[in-house]
């Protein structure tokens, strides 16, 4: 079975030879930690552990044009950036994981708003890859599963204006934010009409990280007034194209989220924080086949004894693979403090599993 068809026996409650299986987020000094233990250097990271493979339709989205990353001042533990979006933050040069101390953001009112929006000409001819005609010839009878982007109506924005800042402007101009936000959802549409029209795909994937680890960081009627509309305008344009799996990536606990997106057509959530507390043996049954799942497998169970890794395992992953619509994968990036040799106790673990269940 290819993996195209993986995918989409998986994803729709069919009969696939064993659940699909996404390439797993990694840091990069959990790739040089597992290098030392062993894993080769000359090979490919989904090849060795046997992923599948996954592609979305490199459209550009982002800011045009863009802005350059710059230094603007370095000490021996520390660096302050002004980023791609104009916004500055601190990086601690001695750790990789952790966020990084955000110092100010490039969008504070209307006429900042005024600048992004320049930058978001749908109509950029850069938005689409050069040789367009040549990979849609590619794209033909591919065997792997083929995405695009359906954009984000929280997270953009956060990441324009800062959390708290566009917390505050949901109540202090809301007609500001509902133009961004009605803006973002016209301009996804406008620049991925062309794909969605010219290439048979098998998904829309979405990012939002609005969820924190105790709960969502919008309330449901504010999702409703700004998100919903804009979710469901570009939902119904891609079901009427054939596309029906819309998944989307946010972090932190999404009790209060699901519904949500059920409620507009996102049928498919992930990486399923367990850490956050996020119980996908419980999403499962309250909500049965209306929605679909990656994740929840999690990281911390990976760090110390393989008794914690079958433990994690087994009492989530025998239960959702023998009812469908879902795949294994750990519930965030794989942090440096795993070791390869449980990371691939873990996938092995999956693998016997599949194998007794098809």
């Amino acid at each position: 079975m290819t993996a195209r068809e993986r995918f989409v026996e998986t994803f729709h409650f069919g009969t696939p030879d064993r659940p699909y299986m996404m390439p797993q987020w990694v840091f990069g000094d959990t790739v040089k930690r597992w290098q030392s233990e062993g894993m080769p250097v000359d090979v490919h990271f989904s090849q060795y552990f046997g992923f599948d493979r996954f592609e979305v339709i490199p459209l550009n989205l982002g800011l045009i044009p863009g802005i350059s990353e710059e230094v603007v001042e370095e000490t021996e533990t520390h660096k302050l950036i002004v980023d791609e979006l104009g916004g500055k933050r601190k990086v601690w040069k001695d750790r990789e994981i952790g966020m990084p101390l955000w110092i100010d953001y490039p969008l504070r009112n209307r006429d900042g708003w005024e600048e992004f929006k320049r930058r978001l000409d749908p109509n950029a001819p850069i938005r689409y890859p050069l040789y367009w005609e040549d990979l849609k010839r590619c794209w033909k009878g591919r065997d792997y599963p083929l995405g695009v982007s359906g954009g984000s109506y929280y997270g953009w924005i956060r990441n324009w204006m800062g959390m708290e800042h566009l917390a505050v402007m949901y109540y202090d101009d809301p007609d500001l934010v509902q133009e961004m936000t009605d803006y973002v959802g016209d301009f996804v549409l406008a620049v991925i009409r062309r794909a969605v029209e010219e290439v048979e795909l098998d998904f829309a994937q979405y990012w939002e990280d609005m969820a924190m680890k105790t709960g969502s960081l919008i309330a449901p009627a504010l999702f409703r007034q700004y998100m919903s509309p804009n979710y469901r305008k570009v939902n119904s344009f891609l079901r009427e194209h054939g596309v029906d799996i819309h998944m989307v990536d946010s972090d932190g606990n999404v009790d209060e989220l699901i519904p949500l997106w059920l409620e507009v057509g996102v049928n498919f959530v992930y990486p399923m924080e367990a850490a956050a507390g996020c119980d996908v043996l419980a999403y499962r049954r309250q909500y049965g086949k209306d929605l679909l799942i990656m994740g929840g497998i999690d990281k911390r169970a990976l760090r110390f004894e393989k008794a914690d890794v079958e433990r994690e395992v087994m009492t989530k992953v025998p239960e959702l693979v023998k009812q469908g619509g879902y795949s294994p994968m750990v519930d965030h990036a794989v942090p440096p403090d795993v070791p390869l040799a449980l990371f691939q106790y873990y996938l092995d673990l999956c693998r016997e599993v599949f194998a007794a269940s098809y």
